[in-house]
């Protein structure tokens, strides 16, 4: 922290002092693993895990929930930054309406609270109108995971659970993990593995929501954004997919060229209004890992870029917060206060035979790779 303060005001001199010039570089930190507490949860103890690539960006992932806690990252000037909401205890997060962290069972929604696998019907549990969202009312978000340091360099932490047969509704015996590494060229990656032992449906994704010029320094309406997507999926007024994919041409959804998000933020007729939509990824046959899309906020200077291997990508513009929910350092969380991008499969899929499969069986991998790539203009 004291590196950090120090680093802080040693920019704040420079700006002072009049220098027009943006900082290329950040004050060298030591790369590795460092952990501390993080307080406890009902499963007991929680850790809190820093990873730090060396040159100024650094994440903290927790085991509560598989959680990204903080990611600090230099701006144009190599001032330093919180990127991320949060909060500074697993409680806060346990207590929080609104999610945060690892998805799971199945991210997103399932129309109807229910699936039929193999010839037999399983009531989910609902928790959200008839529908059940993000794994239930206690998802993989909201459970202590076992946690591994991987790696010093480059720093990696690995986080597994197993979720048992019939938690949540949900069948089978799911062994899952995900592992954090964070690059050397700003790079963080998010990869998750899963295995079952009966047929079941598996969507798992990272919840993590950005504010680029750091949570309150105001909305990301000013932000530049950017999906590499030809169509979304159209929803139902409970905001389950109704099996149609639509084009984005000509439609307030189309965001293939850069646009400031304040252009159509009203433009959905959902309420409250802003994105929160399934897009279908245009997919670069070329490459493991396809571009989803990407966030220029013009204020900070800082560009965020996410790749995947996965068919959607969630978008979602913190349409929800209304200020009640109160996170790290005090800072209250208002609408537009931020936005994630959740590559996943598409929603409701158990549903709708024309979406790509999210069902596991037993000798079965589920793999998942969502790669954040952090910058600056």
């Amino acid at each position: 922290m004291k590196a950090m303060i120090c680093t802080t005001t040693l920019f704040g001199l420079l700006l002072l002092l009049g220098d027009p010039e943006p900082l290329s570089a950040v004050e060298p930190s030591p790369v590795g693993v460092t952990t501390q507490p993080f307080g406890t949860c009902a499963e007991g103890p929680v850790l809190l895990y820093t990873l730090r690539n060396g040159h100024g960006l650094s994440t903290s992932v927790t085991g509560y929930g598989a959680t990204v806690v903080r990611i600090i990252t230099p701006d144009r000037r190599g001032h330093l930054d919180d990127i991320v909401l949060g909060f500074d205890k697993p409680a806060d997060y346990a207590a929080a309406k609104l999610n945060f962290g690892t998805m799971g069972r199945y991210i997103n929604r399932i129309g109807g609270g229910q699936v039929t696998l193999d010839g037999h019907l399983y009531p989910l549990t609902k928790n959200s109108g008839p529908n059940t969202m993000h794994g239930g009312k206690l998802g993989f978000n909201r459970h202590l995971w076992k946690a591994q340091v991987v790696s010093e360099k480059p720093p990696c932490v690995r986080f597994s659970r197993l979720s048992p047969d019939g938690e949540e509704g949900f069948p089978g015996n799911l062994r899952v993990n995900v592992t954090f590494t964070l690059t050397s060229d700003d790079r963080l990656r998010v990869q998750y593995a899963a295995t079952t032992d009966k047929t079941t449906v598996v969507n798992l994704s990272n919840h993590t929501l950005f504010n680029l010029s750091g949570p309150g320094h105001g909305t990301i309406l000013h932000d530049i954004a950017t999906v590499n997507a030809d169509a979304f999926t159209p929803v139902d007024a409970t905001s389950v997919p109704t099996g149609e994919i639509r084009p984005v041409q000509g439609t307030p959804w189309d965001l293939r060229r850069p646009t400031v998000l304040a252009t159509h933020i009203d433009g959905f007729g959902n309420q409250p209004p802003g994105y929160d939509f399934n897009y279908v990824l245009n997919k670069d046959t070329s490459a493991v890992l396809s571009k989803a899309g990407e966030i220029d906020d013009p204020a900070s200077g800082r560009d965020l870029q996410v790749f995947t291997d996965q068919p959607g990508v969630q978008f979602y513009t913190g349409n929800l917060f209304d200020g009640t929910l109160v996170g790290k350092g005090g800072i209250k969380y208002t609408r537009y206060c931020a936005f994630s991008l959740e590559a996943q499969h598409f929603p409701d899929s158990p549903h709708h035979p024309n979406f790509p499969s999210t069902i596991l069986k037993p000798g079965d991998h589920y793999r998942a790779s969502i790669e954040y790539r952090f910058g600056r203009k």
